[in-house]
């Protein structure tokens, strides 16, 4: 295999990470907890999209007496955290993938 033939490989296959990554960003995987109470959802690459409470999940025993407001308002508040601290470690993340690449940005990587 020649020099461009190896370019064109190497080509080919940065366009198929990146569609990879593209469809990932697409995909929506959910958690729960306490019988569905609390659900999370993320996207196919592990960042955190959101989160439902249910207002058994605050209050078991009367969970009418949690009005729907103090739900969002809560679930509003865990979602910024959340996506804060994903955030912060993309950032590390990406500070140690450089000083072990040298600081060359490798596609695909990160």
């Amino acid at each position: 295999m020649n020099m461009i033939q190896m370019m064109q490989q190497a080509q080919k296959m940065q366009k198929k990470l990146k569609d990879a990554q593209d469809s990932l960003k697409e995909i929506e995987v959910f958690g729960e907890c306490a019988g569905g109470a609390v659900t999370v959802t993320f996207d196919g690459q592990s960042k955190f999209k959101g989160i439902k409470i249910k207002p058994e999940a605050i209050n078991a025993e009367n969970p009418e007496s949690v009005d729907k407001e103090t739900l969002e308002m809560l679930e509003d508040l865990i979602t910024e955290a959340m996506k804060e601290a994903t955030k912060k470690a993309s950032v590390e993340m990406e500070k140690s993938m450089k000083q072990v690449t040298g600081g060359i940005n490798i596609p695909g990587l990160f």
